[in-house]
């Protein structure tokens, strides 16, 4: 009677013994690494970023004049001073545009998305010692975060995996000397992208953690002890102090967190820049992200985790990135964390799912031949500047060098960064760089731009000559239509206004 299910039973095992073969993890590891870069190179996301350009234009400033700027290059507000919290992104942006021109830029989005996705799998492979959920979870994190710009935050993404990859590995192993590589972890960091913070925010609540349960441990209170081997708050707050001193070695010393705070209380943030609004759920991986963070919770609530660290991570990331849409990737990273520590077995039994150097090495030759491909299949210079021209203005803004347009130069927020990068002899009068302009200046260019305030009214555009905007937005069509502006260009993407006189 029993004869008929074993066929099926076998069938399984042997699809069982298949899946945990060196062949499967490493087609499953190459799948994974690769899958977001084969979707970059068709869709040439990092070409429709405004950002992109400004940084792309900063970066080459840097190389040619071996300097780092500190006042508002490529703007009317040069005299302003700035603090180019990504300047080392910046570099990595124009030499990849230097050496390989447009294409570069596909690139480098290309290598930073492999980059997130072999940190995420090792964060999970290293708190959980499981290969399969590592590979589903950092699946599902390149899910949440699509689809990907190419932006300085791709870095912290990265970084800040690594981050909670040391500190879940000295939590584990109660071996506190692992902490002392965060320093160095942070003068990288802090020399790429302002959200470092981030990292320093996850940092303090660990160290946090672990001084109340060392407390708690001394005192007999037993509701934060963990059966994870106790660190020493000594070495653990030597290793954040040393990391907060290496935030301050970059060019610009404590005032970049003094941005890093104006930035958080910018008043031009919350009504103007929808990335900086709460998240709507308007697309699946909004969905997707909130099932992520509920099954996180769930798995801290299923073990009855008393892990102090991990509560107050998910609590903290979970606030952020609901209010502010653009840093969804800090409550991702979390969660695949706490999920992954989830699934953590003994060391013993970890050992026996480690993936081998041959695999590594087969994983790693396969991601290499793909992106060679990925690469090939990147179209030629020419090709990649007819698609920029499809979402900025090209032919606007050659028309405007050609026949020498009067200056100073008004123009749209959504292309001033483009601006920066294709037509630099026409400072513009705003683009992506929020902190340069400052809330009175951006606050006052969304005001007049949406009709909320004469346009007399603004000194800004009161002192402009030429005046390059969307072809159908509401203030184009009203300038085409008063005395003392003319239309110099048109096409179906933007028109170029001069003031008569």
């Amino acid at each position: 009677m029993s004869t008929p299910s074993i066929a099926p039973r076998a069938s399984v095992n042997a699809t069982v013994r298949w899946l945990d073969s060196a062949p499967a993890r490493v087609l499953a590891m190459a799948v994974l690494f690769i899958a977001a870069a084969v979707y970059e190179a068709s869709h040439l996301l990092a070409l429709t970023s405004n950002d992109i350009w400004w940084h792309l234009a900063t970066g080459s400033w840097i190389l040619k004049n071996h300097a780092i700027p500190h006042s508002g290059i490529f703007s009317q507000s040069a005299t302003l001073p700035w603090v180019d919290a990504s300047w080392g992104f910046d570099i990595l942006t124009a030499a990849a545009y230097r050496i390989f021109g447009l294409a570069g830029l596909p690139l480098l989005l290309v290598l930073l998305q492999i980059a997130f996705a072999v940190a995420v799998f090792a964060l999970v492979r290293n708190a959980s010692g499981r290969f399969w959920p590592a590979a589903l979870l950092s699946a599902i994190a390149q899910c949440c975060i699509a689809p990907v710009a190419l932006r300085p935050a791709l870095c912290s993404m990265v970084l800040l995996a690594v981050e909670l990859t040391l500190l879940l590995r000295a939590r584990h192993t109660g071996n506190a000397r692992i902490l002392f590589w965060l320093p160095l972890l942070f003068l990288v960091w802090v020399n790429l992208d302002r959200q470092f913070s981030y990292g320093l925010l996850a940092l303090a609540l660990f160290s946090v953690a672990i001084v109340i349960e060392e407390l708690c441990r001394r005192s007999g209170i037993t509701w934060f002890q963990t059966n994870v081997p106790p660190l020493s708050p000594g070495m653990v707050g030597a290793a954040a102090g040393a990391s907060l001193l290496a935030t301050f070695l970059s060019p610009y010393g404590y005032r970049l967190h003094v941005l890093v705070w104006q930035s958080a209380t910018s008043a031009a943030a919350d009504r103007y820049f929808p990335e900086l609004h709460g998240m709507r759920f308007r697309q699946p991986q909004d969905y997707l992200l909130m099932l992520l963070v509920m099954t996180a919770f769930f798995a801290l609530g299923r073990r009855r985790s008393r892990d102090l660290f991990l509560l107050s991570l998910m609590v903290v990331a979970a606030i952020i990135s609901f209010r502010f849409q653009r840093d969804a990737w800090l409550v991702t990273i979390a969660a695949v964390a706490v999920i992954g520590n989830a699934f953590s077995q003994d060391e013993a039994e970890a050992k026996s799912h480690n993936v081998g150097p041959i695999e590594r090495f087969a994983t790693a030759a396969l991601v290499l031949l793909m992106v060679v491909v990925t690469v090939f299949r990147i179209p030629s210079q020419a090709a990649l500047m007819a698609g920029v021209s499809q979402t900025f203005p090209v032919r606007a803004a050659a028309y405007i060098r050609q026949n020498r347009l009067p200056q100073p130069l008004f123009n749209s927020y959504a292309w001033g960064g483009f601006l920066t990068w294709y037509l630099p002899e026409y400072p513009v009068f705003i683009d992506g760089r929020v902190d340069l302009y400052g809330d009175e200046l951006n606050i006052g260019y969304f005001k007049v731009t949406g009709a909320e305030i004469p346009l007399q009214s603004y000194p800004g555009f009161v002192q402009a000559r030429t005046i390059l905007l969307e072809a159908n937005s509401p203030l184009a069509q009203a300038l085409s239509t008063l005395p003392g502006f003319r239309v110099a260009y048109r096409d179906e993407q933007a028109v170029v206004i001069v003031r008569a006189g």
